[in-house]
């Protein structure tokens, strides 16, 4: 018997390794074609560059103004995650660790929303928009993702609250604390492992998000990091410069990478811990 489960595990962790390399063997293989010249690239993508060309990396950042498409990327997910996250935190907190009439309603509301695909919502969320008169605005992205809610987010950090003993908001009311100093001074303490999991997940998609900058913003100095590499990528019509584009793509992945490397232990820790307790 140990000696069959040992070989599914053997067999499991082969196939875990045969997945990894599929999504490491795109990044590796875009890694060293930024690293050749354009005549290496065309001849044989497959060999290895004869000299390391780093000049590629100064030419993307350069040509494709990927300082200012930083600076505009930082400024759109960092005030969206913040507020954001602030919002989500306490909606879940609020859904999840107050009694009040029509709670069940309103979470069976949001449990529906999950059947109904996210585009639905693009012609009037884009209609909202322009009569708002925050089209072609990084502030009006910011709004926009803030108050459009994630049901997975609410999900996973109310699941999270609901492992927290309610013994804690009784000590908290006999001490005559309101509701949300509460959730200041007691519950987000607390549940930070669960607000930081979703933080970085946040991260991860406010910095890949491309359909909404692409649609909103029609101003390039506006432009954040996915819509940028997207035109850059429409110039390769007309230029053939492959080798530039491979090398702004991966100064592109750098934030994302370094984020999860920093943070994925806080991802496993948050997504199962609010499990322990139902």
């Amino acid at each position: 018997m140990k000696e069959r489960r040992n070989m599914i595990d053997l067999f499991w962790w082969l196939v875990l390794i045969v997945w990894s390399l599929t999504i490491l063997f795109p990044i590796v293989w875009d890694l060293y074609e930024s690293l050749k010249t354009n005549p290496e690239f065309f001849q044989n993508v497959w060999a290895f560059p004869e000299k390391l060309q780093w000049a590629n990396y100064k030419k993307a950042w350069l040509n494709y103004n990927l300082l200012n498409a930083m600076l505009n990327t930082l400024y759109y997910v960092g005030a969206s995650l913040l507020i954001g996250t602030f919002l989500t935190a306490l909606n879940a907190y609020a859904l999840t660790r107050i009694e009040f009439k029509g709670r069940k309603f309103i979470w069976a509301m949001i449990m529906l929303s999950l059947f109904l695909p996210g585009i639905n919502a693009l012609i009037p969320q884009y209609i909202l928009m322009r009569d708002l008169h925050l089209t072609n605005s990084l502030t009006g992205l910011i709004v926009l993702n803030c108050l459009g809610e994630s049901v997975f987010f609410l999900m996973l950090l109310g699941g999270f609250m609901r492992s927290l003993p309610r013994e804690l908001e009784e000590s908290g009311t006999i001490d005559g604390a309101s509701i949300f100093k509460m959730f200041i001074r007691i519950i987000m303490p607390l549940a930070m492992p669960g607000i930081v999991t979703v933080a970085i997940f946040k991260f991860i998609g406010l910095y890949n998000s491309f359909l909404e900058p692409f649609i909103y913003l029609s101003d390039s100095d506006k432009y954040t990091i996915g819509v940028n590499i997207y035109h850059a990528n429409m110039l390769m019509q007309y230029t053939n410069d492959w080798v530039t584009l491979f090398a702004g793509v991966i100064i592109t992945m750098i934030p994302s990478v370094l984020i999860f490397m920093f943070f994925q232990r806080w991802i496993m820790e948050g997504a199962t811990l609010g499990s322990v307790k139902g």
